[in-house]
């Protein structure tokens, strides 16, 4: 018995490790592969049984996850998010407008579609676009990094957690709506005066000399189509219509094609992601099991206790990880907490560059191309915006 239990608190410490790290040192694992392996090891010690951990996989979270996968996938394919940067970069010629336009597109942009695929769209478009203009590129990547997550606070189908919330609080999405989006827009506000004081190169608003036309290549009746399936979604969150059930729907419809290969779609989709949320949610039964949750039920006493408590675990283990962990502890009914879970969760990403996917998207991609976006060049923006958004949340919920 003690060594089973020794062996299961091993094995669910080591795995939240990998997951917070992202990585196993000398092995070649994600936090898709550590989530699966660790719960694989965790069945196979006896903590729970097979059927236990199919069971605790939340199936409506799994299913609108994917199914707001495959409606990215089609916009992206058709066009959208390119047609959509080209839309915001013709309104302003000048690298004070530049910022304030990458900014509040890719915030608004990120509020309805998932922040990780407009972070993995813009940042290439961006780096180019700045090249070209003969800007440079850091403050514009920081920009693109942080309005993805404060943007993608504002509905529950910005991003992964709020997906998460959305399934376990029974928020109607206009509700959500309502409380979160001023959040999200005084958020962008703060970033954009906070980029403004830090990157004195940005304040011109002098036009640049040369604005280079993108390469808008529309698949008109896939982008047609896809448009009103989209906005037909979107009117079907707002009316409250369940959240998975309308995604499915909208996907499936997507699905029906003569003109692309479905595979050409389903390459798009982060199986890796669906992957990770599986494992996650049978570690978060583990601990659940073994009432691990205890040291946090002091969290819920207030409100600032819980938006802290949010913060620091979305830093140590991730923002998903946080959220699954924390959830079981909100009392039923009380959204002010599931309110708190969501932006602290999610404005915590803007704390280090390792503080969420949508960052390290920009960084990954950004080293691709050529360009370095340090650790700490993150931090001097990361911490003053995270504190000035987390504040604003904390008086704007409370």
């Amino acid at each position: 018995m003690i060594f089973l239990q020794f062996a299961t608190y091993s094995v669910l410490g080591l795995t939240y490790l990998g997951l917070a790290l992202g990585y196993i040192p000398g092995l070649r694992m994600n936090r898709a592969t550590i989530a699966l392996v660790g719960s694989a090891f965790l069945i196979a010690l006896g903590v729970l049984n097979l059927q236990e951990a199919w069971q605790a996989i939340d199936a409506n979270t799994i299913v609108f996850l994917l199914s707001m996968m495959v409606v990215n996938a089609n916009l992206s394919y058709a066009g959208f998010f390119r047609r959509s940067l080209s839309v915001i970069l013709s309104v302003t010629q000048s690298p004070l407008g530049l910022l304030i336009a990458l900014t509040f597109g890719s915030g608004i942009l990120s509020a309805f579609f998932l922040n990780d695929t407009i972070a993995l769209i813009f940042t290439p478009l961006t780096l180019s676009l700045t090249q070209t203009l003969g800007l440079n590129p850091i403050p514009y990547l920081l920009a693109i990094a942080g309005a993805t997550n404060i943007g993608s606070v504002a509905t529950l189908s910005g991003n992964p957690q709020n997906i998460l919330i959305g399934s376990f609080s029974a928020i109607p999405y206009l509700d959500f709506l309502r409380v979160l989006a001023p959040v999200a827009l005084l958020g962008l506000v703060v970033q954009v005066g906070l980029l403004w004081l830090l990157y004195p190169n940005v304040r011109s608003i002098k036009p640049c000399q040369v604005l280079p036309t993108t390469n808008q290549r529309i698949f008109k009746p896939l982008f047609n189509k896809t448009l009103v399936i989209t906005a037909g979604l979107l009117i079907a969150f707002t009316v409250g219509l369940p959240l998975a059930e309308s995604a499915l729907v909208a996907a499936s419809l997507l699905l029906i094609t003569r003109r692309v290969k479905p595979q050409r779609i389903l390459q798009k989709l982060d199986w890796n992601l669906l992957v990770m949320f599986s494992g996650l949610f049978i570690l978060t039964r583990v601990t659940q099991k073994l009432n691990l949750l205890q040291p946090f039920t002091h969290a819920v006493n207030s409100a600032a206790s819980f938006l802290g408590v949010t913060v620091v675990l979305s830093n140590l283990i991730s923002n998903v990880p946080a959220v699954l962990l924390l959830h079981p502890l909100i009392p039923q009914g009380d959204a002010k907490y599931w309110l708190l879970l969501a932006a602290g969760s999610t404005l915590a990403g803007n704390l280090t560059l390792f503080g969420s996917v949508a960052n390290l998207i920009v960084v990954e991609a950004a080293a691709d191309l050529g360009y370095k976006l340090t650790f700490w060049e993150h931090l001097r923006f990361g911490v003053p915006v995270t504190l000035c958004t987390l504040l604003l949340t904390y008086l704007w919920v409370h």
